[in-house]
């Protein structure tokens, strides 16, 4: 389990560990599913290429709970996730690869602002995010 960071642990521009999150159909359906999301886009391959796509898509929640999760492994447990704002991109299909980055933008006392970009293998920015995390001291 991962320590909490502390305000002291943090600096405006530092970088966040890289983390690479293979997209596979199991974790754009099933995500989908466990969010009650039943377009058919983002379970039934033949569908989803009758509208265009080459394979099933990441809906957005599977997207922002994936920008949660890379943020919490970081903070660690005890730190609080005030607000995340999330902006999609390129669609993340089965097949490839999504790392996540992350930078301090501010730093005010133990409240910080982050932000995090997931970039998907082959199209580029899937999810550009911002959030505001509060640290103990």
């Amino acid at each position: 389990m991962n320590k909490t960071l502390k305000s002291s642990d943090v600096s405006v521009g530092q970088t966040l560990p890289e983390h690479d999150i293979p997209v596979t159909t199991s974790l754009v359906t099933c995500g989908a599913l466990a969010t009650r999301d039943f377009e058919k886009v983002h379970h039934d391959k033949d569908f989803a290429q009758s509208s265009g796509m080459p394979d099933v898509y990441m809906n957005i929640l599977t997207t922002q709970g994936l920008t949660e999760t890379y943020l919490r492994n970081w903070m660690g447990p005890d730190a609080i996730l005030k607000t995340l704002s999330i902006k999609l991109g390129a669609p993340n299909i089965p097949g490839t690869t999504m790392t996540m980055t992350g930078e301090v933008k501010s730093t005010e006392g133990s409240t910080i602002e982050v932000e995090v970009v997931g970039q998907n293998s082959q199209w580029g920015m899937h999810v550009k995010a911002s959030a505001v995390l509060e640290l103990g001291g």
